[in-house]
């Protein structure tokens, strides 16, 4: 699905290429709660970063966030894109997986399909304050759920065509939607489903 977005103020605008155009995933982490989530989350869609076209990059700036896990501290690999004038979130990118770029749903023009169920994932990061609703059997968890953007969209047969790159790069690792189960320092995590909400 072709998709069009822009800042609030209109500086930035972009398109880009979606097979997973449903916005089901709601994330509750820190980093996506302060930076993209004023409902305590935010949802980011799945896109081929090789079709992302912007207009007005030089208001375009980044963030990389600061990881701190006990006593050890490090930089998030991924690059939050917003705009520099108006502070509007606009995606996520990460050099891990080169081929893949996550637009923040908000910062989506383009009519987007309501999604048949959402997924709550890091809850274990969500705020005190932060009240889980959405749709009865929705699926909750602790951390990354064990599936992908992707699965989630083949499963449900949502998969979106996408037209190709015109100049597509050689991807550096085999492409992914996103990183499920992994945790922070790349090992595999078990899924901690919390429960389904009621």
């Amino acid at each position: 699905m072709h998709l069009e977005g822009s800042c609030h103020c209109g500086s930035i605008r972009f398109s880009v290429e979606s097979a997973e155009c449903v916005p089901f995933m709601r994330c509750y982490c820190s980093i996506c709660r302060k930076t993209a989530g004023t409902g305590g989350y935010a949802i980011n869609l799945g896109a081929d970063h090789r079709t992302l076209k912007v207009r007005g990059k030089r208001h375009l700036r980044i963030y990389k966030a600061t990881i701190v896990e006990g006593e050890h501290v490090r930089h998030s690999t991924g690059q939050r894109h917003f705009c520099g004038v108006c502070g509007s979130a606009l995606w996520m990118w990460d050099p891990a997986w080169p081929d893949l770029v996550h637009p923040h749903a908000g910062a989506i023009d383009t009519p987007l399909p309501q999604p048949p169920a959402n997924v709550h994932s890091l809850l274990g990061s969500k705020a005190s304050w932060v009240r889980v609703e959405g749709l009865e059997g929705d699926q909750c968890f602790v951390e990354f759920p064990d599936f992908s953007l992707k699965e989630w969209h083949q499963e449900r047969g949502l998969e979106s065509h996408v037209e190709p790159a015109e100049t597509a790069r050689k991807p550096k690792k085999p492409a992914r939607t996103t990183a499920p189960g992994k945790t922070a320092k790349g090992k595999r995590a078990v899924p901690k489903a919390v429960s389904k909400v009621a």
